[in-house]
């Protein structure tokens, strides 16, 4: 059975619904499971357990969030030269357009020595004024599939060992 980590911080709901569906799309595959944490939650020992990874995030300031900052700052030394090479993939829900958020991870992944498998999957929900930012998103049912459809790529993958 392989494992697909799906870690994820969630202001207004919006990346946690990204994540959601990536893992019931993950769920589809007989030999893989999805394995969601919110990254408050994610230890070490999830991050070494597991056969690749998702890292979900808002675009926040044209980052990630903190609590996935402090996520990978709290993992990085536990798991340094022992998840090499593993593929990743990020989800990103972005009030602009997401790409510093992504480069980030990108960034951060170099220095677990992890390889991306894809590009960013970026969601723009293009809010922009206080309220709209402040306000719970809702993913649209299109987005949501796109989510869906690279879960269960991603699960396939690790179990046919492409990646």
């Amino acid at each position: 059975m392989k494992t697909l980590l799906v870690v994820y911080h969630s202001m207004t709901g919006g990346t946690e619904q990204m994540a959601h569906a990536l893992a019931a799309g993950a769920a589809t595959e007989d030999d893989a499971r999805a394995r969601l944490l919110h990254a408050s939650e994610a230890q070490a020992a999830d991050v070494l357990d597991a056969d690749g990874y998702v890292f979900a995030t808002p675009e926040n300031l044209a980052a990630i969030s903190g609590l996935m900052k402090d996520f990978f700052d709290r993992c990085y030394y536990p798991a340094l030269d022992r998840i090499n090479g593993r593929p990743y993939a990020a989800l990103i829900c972005a009030g602009s357009d997401g790409q510093n958020a992504a480069r980030q991870i990108d960034r951060i992944a170099i220095g677990w020595r992890l390889r991306r498998i894809t590009e960013s999957l970026i969601v723009c929900t293009h809010a922009q004024t206080p309220e709209e930012i402040l306000s719970p998103k809702t993913i649209s049912g299109a987005d949501l599939a796109r989510c869906k459809e690279l879960g269960a790529a991603l699960a396939a993958g690790l179990v046919l060992g492409v990646f």
